[in-house]
Parts: C-alpha cells; structure tokens; sequence
C-alpha cells in the first residue's frame, strides 16, 4: 500500500480527493490537513510515501512546505494539486523538491497515474506539464559549453540519465543497459548529487537547462 498524506484548506475539494483515492486500491490516506503546518505535525508520528499538496493554503503555503519537507524527509514524493498552470510556478517548484505537478481538474485515472509514477519512478511529468517545463527550460538556457557547467558525467551516467528522462523505470533500464537495480540506482544518486539538486524530476530540468540533455 502507497501511504499519502492529503494537504488543501479547501473542505469540499479534500472530501472530493478522498473520494476518488477510495477507488484506488493501492493508496492508503494517513494523513488529512488544511495547511503544511498541521501536514509537519502529523509527519512527526507517521511519514506518508506521497504528499498531495495544495500551494496556496493559510499558516504555512505549498512552496514553503515542500522545501521542509525535502530537508527533513527528502524520500517522500511531493505531488502538487494546485489550478496554478504558471511556467515559471512549475520550473521553481520540480527544481525544489516537488515530484510531480496535477491541476485540480486532474481526473481520477491521471492521479492514480501520477501517484503510482512518482512512487516508482520518483517523477511524474504529464502532457501539460512537459510543455511548460521545457518552455520555460528553453527560455532560460543559455548555450554555454559543458566544460563551463563544472559537471561531468561518464558514460555510463550519461546512457542512465537519457534513460531517466524516457521515463524508464530502475528495472527497465537495468535491463536495457545489462546492469543491476542497485548499479542503476547508484548512477542515479551519482547524477542527482553532481547536479545539486533534490530529486529526479530536479534532475531532467537540471540537465535540459545546462544542455545535458536535447529535447
């Protein structure tokens, strides 16, 4: 079971939530709150797989507690359920911490999408968000040599972070490359701390941004 944490001050979309995750046999709700602090309390007794969380919210808002909750619990998934459709909202959010990114108008099959790729693959980039990441990554990059990024990466990384962004799971790209899970996952942290950022989603904006990888 794919524990969650469920986070909006809004009443009736909470209860609207709960009532689709019912219908998804794999995800347990632990955890119900109206704002990142009361979520932060709750996270003391019991720490959920995935956060589901709201931006704009009273008393602690959706970026502030993403970014606490990356420093103090930095394996739990964050996926942000929000109407925001802004490009830069998006970019800053994935290069914190946040894992995946649904409007509030995301149907039932997408979100169990999205919670099911986030807890296997770390990530969930759908049709819209893509569109607008690499928007936004586009407008912002500038084409500057590898060398004067001060990364390098082997190989090896380099075939596992393509990969990453093909949306393979750790299986399918131990499989693809003649590797074990655990090789794969260790290029994967490798990638994740040369980079300096959070996550994997950190990763692929990290990586397009700096010309790594070609979109």
């Amino acid at each position: 079971m794919i524990k969650l944490a469920l986070v909006d001050d809004h009443n009736l979309f909470r209860q609207g939530i709960k009532l689709l995750l019912e219908d998804i046999g794999s995800v347990e709700l632990i955890i119900e709150g109206s704002n990142g602090q009361e979520l932060l309390d709750a996270m003391e007794d019991q720490v959920p797989d995935i956060v589901l969380l709201d931006l704009e919210m009273p008393v602690l808002n959706g970026i502030e507690t993403s970014k606490i909750i990356k420093d103090k619990y930095e394996d739990v998934g964050i996926i942000i359920l929000t109407m925001y459709d802004d490009e830069q909202m998006i970019a800053h959010l994935m290069e914190i911490g946040a894992n995946g990114y649904l409007l509030k108008d995301t149907t039932q099959e997408e979100l169990q999408k999205a919670i099911q790729s986030v807890y296997e693959n770390q990530f969930y980039f759908n049709d819209f968000v893509s569109k607008a990441l690499l928007s936004g990554v586009r407008a912002k990059r500038k084409p500057e040599p590898k060398i004067g990024n001060n990364i390098e990466v082997t190989r090896r990384e380099s075939e596992v972070l393509q990969l990453i962004c093909e949306e393979l799971t750790t299986q399918e790209m131990a499989d693809k490359l003649f590797l074990s899970p655990r090789t794969v996952e260790g290029h994967r942290q490798n990638l994740i701390e040369k980079f300096g950022v959070k996550n994997t989603a950190g990763l692929i904006i990290r990586a397009i941004k700096l010309g790594f990888i070609t979109v």
